[in-house]
């Protein structure tokens, strides 16, 4: 049985308990609809391992050990932006639970859930710019940018059994991983007194950023509704092949018929599971989140941290593995 890896808050567990509270007074908005929409997101809680991941690398890469007042502010922007890009997520994968509880349209409407989500990007711009940071403003607004590149790259490669791993590793970067590489560098540019390289830890956030997602979409395949606290198989349902079916595709010929029938029925889905479950995919789709783990760990450690500092960085690497087992 593989040894339980925690998320590393104990170093950050001060400014980590702050950012839930920060995150409430954030989104307050004066008409209680939105704010009750964005409040929904918020109670359905999350591991909150976007903040965590800048949380350690602003503390492990500072060289007082502290963490300054922007950095922390940024963390919070950054899930606020994680959350606003979920929203419009589940309108567009028409998804009605996510973290076990009603998805924002479900509970209220498409046009609230919308409204919602714009709110929670504008609140984003708006604590952004007050960073008084134009290089950090430059960084983060590319995400935003790439958030909407990534849903068009997946809408336009739906149900298409054409489609390469190098597209869907593209298309991964935009919907997951430019959040992570693009905050990682802006948390090291708001620190003028450190001589890590800003774009070392670009690559940092960008190989777990597309680790994650990897897992993410192996998860989607291997594990049930409750496990996951949204319907199992969404992405074979809206269309979005992930590595574990493009593998998969040139063993089991099966698979270019159910993809060209959309999955219609729910047996359809099953049996593409199954299809896959038979072959090595999900095996080859695990190596490739391997492979990304490791160039993140060999960029951490080149780094000229202290022993102790690299260590939380090290803990983010494996826990992004762990959690596909």
């Amino acid at each position: 049985m593989n040894k339980i890896i925690k998320l590393p808050v104990e170093s950050i567990e001060y400014e980590f308990q702050n950012l839930n509270n920060n995150l409430y007074k954030m989104i307050a908005a004066e008409n209680p609809i939105l704010y009750s929409a964005a409040e929904q997101l918020f109670k359905a809680g999350g591991k909150r391992i976007r903040p965590i991941i800048l949380l350690n690398v602003a503390k492990s890469t500072s060289s007082n050990n502290i963490i300054s007042i922007e950095q922390k502010r940024l963390a919070e922007i950054t899930e606020i932006i994680h959350t606003a890009s979920l929203v419009h997520d589940d309108i567009i994968d028409n998804c009605d639970t996510r973290r076990g509880t009603n998805t924002v349209h479900n509970m209220f409407n498409n046009k609230i859930a919308v409204l919602a989500g714009d709110f929670l990007f504008a609140q984003s711009s708006w604590y952004l710019a007050n960073l008084n940071n134009l290089e950090v403003v430059k960084i983060i607004s590319k995400i935003i940018i790439d958030f909407a590149e990534g849903e068009i790259k997946q809408g336009n490669k739906s149900f298409n059994n054409n489609i390469s791993i190098e597209e869907y590793i593209e298309k991964s970067f935009y919907k997951t991983a430019s959040l992570m590489a693009c905050s990682c560098k802006a948390t090291i540019a708001l620190n003028c007194n450190t001589m890590v390289n800003q774009n070392n830890f670009y690559l940092y956030g960008k190989h777990i950023g597309l680790a994650f997602q990897i897992i993410d979409d192996i998860l989607d395949i291997i594990s049930t509704s409750k496990e996951l606290g949204k319907p199992a198989g969404i992405d074979l349902k809206n269309g979005n092949l992930t590595a574990s079916l493009i593998f998969a595709l040139n063993k089991k010929e099966n698979l270019y018929q159910l993809i060209d029938k959309e999955f219609q029925f729910e047996e359809s889905i099953n049996e593409t599971i199954t299809s896959i479950k038979k072959t090595n995919s999900i095996q080859k789709a695990k190596d490739m989140a391997i492979e990304n783990i490791q160039l993140a760990i060999h960029i951490v450690e080149k780094e000229n941290l202290k022993n102790k500092n690299k260590k939380d960085l090290l803990l983010l690497c494996f826990y992004i593995l762990n959690r596909f087992s």
